[in-house]
């Protein structure tokens, strides 16, 4: 092969890449400048919180489906928790590995039983700025769910669950607690029965234990709270949230009277407008 034409084949390749180099610069160029257009509105979305959505029993993540399509449409970051519903020892420590996986602020959201969770797990998190309870258990230390859940009159969820026996990883028998076909009344009554059919079906059990763990900490005393009491709630009285809310002095309570305890479900504009107030404020 000549000099020359080596010469040219260099060249040649040179060119290729400064061009390539060019149009990489050219592309973070434009999205430096998107991000420059902007102006406030990007700085804004850059300190929005991410919202972590905790689940109860009887229920799994895609409870929050269409309350996460609403916080989806105003620019939040959402994540969903899988909780094990197998007690505060177990439940409290997984929800705290994923807060401390999470880079910036944090609105720790949950329903029913994850408010035990979120009041546990929260505790001592400096990333949390805001705690979100949906028809959801807020405990002080020492109290255990069994003790809240009957203080008011008025859950009928009991009858209706069905304990089904399991065994533990070190061999004893444990009991989960599922939901029945009967229980929409008592749980999800203003949503249609084919959506209760499809949340029973996929609903993941809680150990029955979970009712007498008893609460070591209370998140709520150092980071500021919102609450939703569900009217027509048949899981844990409204009388019992209203309570727990006022105790915990939550900032804002919203209620929604014809709400069954299901809010997420039938009422996530609602929901969702909650959550948001409590992200505005702390941000």
């Amino acid at each position: 092969m000549s000099s020359d034409v080596s010469r040219r084949r260099v060249l040649a390749a040179g060119a290729a890449l400064a061009g390539s180099a060019a149009l990489i610069a050219g592309a973070e160029g434009t999205a430096g400048a998107a991000t420059a257009t902007t102006g406030n509105r990007e700085e804004k979305s850059e300190v929005k919180p991410t919202i972590v959505l905790v689940h109860g029993g009887y229920a799994d993540s895609s409870c929050w489906n269409a309350t996460i399509g609403e916080l989806q449409d105003k620019g939040y970051t959402t994540v969903c928790a899988a909780n094990p519903l197998r007690g505060i020892p177990t439940d409290a420590p997984y929800v705290t590995s994923l807060l401390d996986s999470i880079s910036g602020p944090v609105v720790l959201v949950a329903h029913s039983m994850g408010g035990t969770v979120i009041t546990n797990a929260a505790a001592g998190k400096s990333n949390v700025k805001a705690l979100v309870y949906i028809a959801a258990f807020v405990p002080d230390v020492g109290e255990t769910q069994g003790e809240l859940i009957t203080k008011f009159p008025g859950s009928e969820v009991g009858p209706v669950s069905v304990p089904v026996p399991y065994t533990k990883a070190d061999g004893t028998t444990g009991t989960d607690l599922y939901l029945s076909k009967d229980g929409q009344a008592a749980f999800a009554a203003d949503i249609s029965t084919a959506d209760f059919r499809v949340l029973q079906a996929t609903q993941r059990p809680f150990d029955a234990d979970s009712f007498v763990f008893p609460t070591t900490a209370a998140a709520w005393k150092t980071i500021p709270s919102w609450g939703l009491v569900a009217g027509q709630d048949k899981a844990i009285p409204p009388a019992c949230e209203r309570w727990m809310y006022g105790r915990a002095n939550a900032r804002k309570v919203v209620e929604v009277p014809r709400s069954s305890h299901v809010a997420m479900i039938s009422h996530p504009k609602v929901v969702a407008a909650l959550i948001t107030d409590a992200a505005r404020a702390v941000s």
